[in-house]
Formats: structure tokens, sequence, C-alpha cells
């Protein structure tokens, strides 16, 4: 989850024994994992906090679907997915003919 594999995870439990010694490591630990069910505890409220105020349209919510990150990702993924869709087409459907030399490029008016 963090990128910590093993020897990392050695090395961690060796510095917290010198650190704080072996007869506090237990009591630390235990602090440590009430801290972590508290966290989960209050993100799993927020959640169900934010789906019942959102209504049954989001009943699937999840707070990783609120990641701006996901979300740009998501989207850039969807848009290179349609690009190649429409790079898959001939030609003579994805645009007109190209423009001559003094050619003026087509104006819309009711675009601008």
């Amino acid at each position: 989850m963090f990128g910590v594999g093993l020897p990392e995870l050695t090395v961690l439990a060796l510095v917290a024994v010198f650190v704080f010694g072996p007869d506090k490591l237990p009591e630390l630990a235990r602090q440590a994992g009430a801290l972590a069910r508290k966290v989960r505890t209050l993100a799993n409220s927020a959640r169900d906090d934010l789906r019942n105020e959102l209504g049954p349209e989001y009943a699937d919510l999840e707070l990783r679907d609120l990641d701006p990150r996901a979300i740009v990702r998501k989207h850039i993924i969807e848009a290179m997915e349609d690009a190649g869709d429409e790079a898959a087409q001939p030609r003579s459907k994805r645009s007109a003919r190209p423009l001559l030399q003094h050619e003026a490029p087509p104006f819309d008016t009711d675009a601008t």
C-alpha cells in the first residue's frame, strides 16, 4: 500500500526497539492500532454521511472516487480512447478537405 516491503519493515522495527525500548513498544503498538481504528471509523462515518446527504443516486460512492488525480486520470484515458476511435475512422469522415494555400478557414458566427 505505501511501498513498504519486508526489509523496510524490519529496519523500522529495529529502529523502534532502539528508540523506544522493548518495554514501551507493545503499548505504542496498541496505541497505533487504536488510532488506525479511529481513523478508519471516522472515514467510514464521513463516507456514510456524504452518501446520505447526496441521496440514493450516490449509494455506491467511495471516497477514493473524489480524488482529483483519479478524476483527471479517468477523463484523460476516456479522451485518449475517443481520440483513438476517431483516428481509426477514414479521413473523409473525420474532417473536410484540407485548406488551399490562401483559403480562409470556415468561420461560424454563432459559435463565437
